[in-house]
């Protein structure tokens, strides 16, 4: 029998599973932290760090242990903000292609930092209240 929460009528996740997310977001978090301290931007040490890489692999190997609870919201937030980061990322490379994108490369690779740093920190404080993120 699967324990249900009365607010949300979600199944309650094992607190092994949440204690996954939050690693999950650790790696994602050290990735990002790797491109602001290295000469990387945040996004290209977010996507090709192994930390996120390894955190995405997760994040659909264990998708169908954690469906019907909140932390199905984490993950789907997670997988969202590294594809959404790809191709951001794709779009930069061919920005860097031509001489006068180079400038708009740069200013959308410091936005899209932001952005990743924004997702992983808003969706950490959401896991750590142990709330769904919003749809």
């Amino acid at each position: 029998m699967v324990d249900l929460e009365h607010t949300s009528g979600l199944a309650v996740p094992t607190q092994g599973l949440v204690n996954l997310t939050h690693l999950m977001y650790g790696l994602h978090a050290f990735s990002a932290l790797m491109g602001i301290l290295g000469p990387a931007f945040i996004i290209t040490a977010f996507l090709t760090g192994w930390p996120s890489i390894i955190a995405v692999i997760i994040n659909y190997v264990k998708r169908s242990d954690v469906s019907h609870t909140f932390l199905d919201s984490h993950f789907r937030w997670q997988i969202r903000t590294f594809w959404f980061a790809v191709l951001w990322l794709i779009i930069m490379m061919v920005l860097v292609m031509t001489v006068i994108g180079i400038p708009f490369a740069i200013a959308l690779g410091v936005a899209v930092g932001i952005w990743v740093l924004y997702r992983l920190i808003r969706g950490w404080l959401t896991l750590t209240s142990r709330k769904p993120m919003p749809v």
